[in-house]
């Protein structure tokens, strides 16, 4: 990889989760995670059950410095955080980031009340790398790393949700999940958020005939990303954020039908790359 690309990889794309099976074997099984390098820099957006295979690739790489980033902490995005291996080794900082529960808990509170007995064997207390947590407020411009700059946003998600756009030289990706939208409209404050993106990853959950039954549970459509990102000059669009009950066969339909409308639509897939 050139020191010049920003690099998108998606290791975990279903939503709800984890599904495994011969119908499912294309567009891959994991939850949320996300891996997105800015040159040499490398930046995790939540620790959905792909983390798991991601930990493993970026320390057999010699990858020592990890900043992970919550959307938010339902089960299917936290999923694979007890079994990221970087976070057991002496030699490994791993830096932690949440802003959808400010004012509520903070990002340690969180990862100590989920990384616990009943729900896992041990506590953090047994990790051996260098771990710390950010807590920002939704709204914050972030500056991680260097010349890395990252937006933020609240997203309409049960709980909260907070929306990034990740700002690298003149290339920007926003990740939009998990959110829901009013029928009809698009949010003038999303579109100036992703206005001229060079990728879009967005929430994809449901057809627009299932919206209907499924509204209030703060997910959204392919159709409706494909409306935004033309809306505001996307050039990509990432459908993600898949169904668990959504084969192959249908998620293939379903990309199908948001490519009629937005050429620059795809349903992202587990361990796919997109280099910007």
């Amino acid at each position: 990889m050139q020191d010049d690309t920003l690099r998108v990889k998606f290791w975990g794309v279903r939503g709800s989760l984890p599904v495994s099976g011969e119908q499912f074997l294309h567009y891959g099984g994991n939850t949320p995670c996300i891996e997105i390098r800015c040159g040499k820099e490398v930046l995790i957006f939540d620790a959905g059950s792909g983390l798991r295979e991601a930990g493993l690739s970026l320390m057999s790489e010699g990858v020592s410095e990890f900043d992970v980033f919550f959307t938010h902490t339902h089960y299917d995005h936290i999923i694979g955080l007890p079994y990221f291996k970087p976070i057991y080794r002496c030699s490994s900082a791993v830096r932690f980031w949440s802003g959808h529960l400010h004012g509520k808990m903070s990002t340690a509170e969180m990862i100590n009340e989920f990384m616990r007995p009943p729900w896992f064997p041990v506590s953090t207390g047994i990790c051996q790398a260098s771990l710390d947590t950010v807590d920002f407020r939704p709204g914050e411009t972030l500056s991680p790393r260097k010349d890395v700059s990252i937006r933020t946003m609240s997203l309409v998600h049960p709980g909260g949700c907070v929306g990034y756009r990740i700002e690298w030289g003149e290339r920007a990706v926003a990740l939009i999940y998990d959110t829901e939208h009013e029928p009809g409209i698009l949010d003038p404050a999303l579109l100036e958020f992703i206005a001229g993106a060079d990728l879009m990853v967005y929430d994809c959950t449901y057809l627009e005939s299932e919206m209907p039954t499924f509204r209030g549970y703060g997910h959204s459509t392919g159709m409706h990303g494909s409306q935004l990102a033309k809306a505001a000059g996307v050039a990509r669009l990432a459908m993600f954020h898949h169904d668990p009950s959504r084969t192959d066969a249908a998620l293939a339909a379903m990309e199908q039908e948001v490519q009629a409308f937005f050429s620059g639509a795809f349903a992202a897939c587990d361990r796919q790359v997109i280099d910007l």
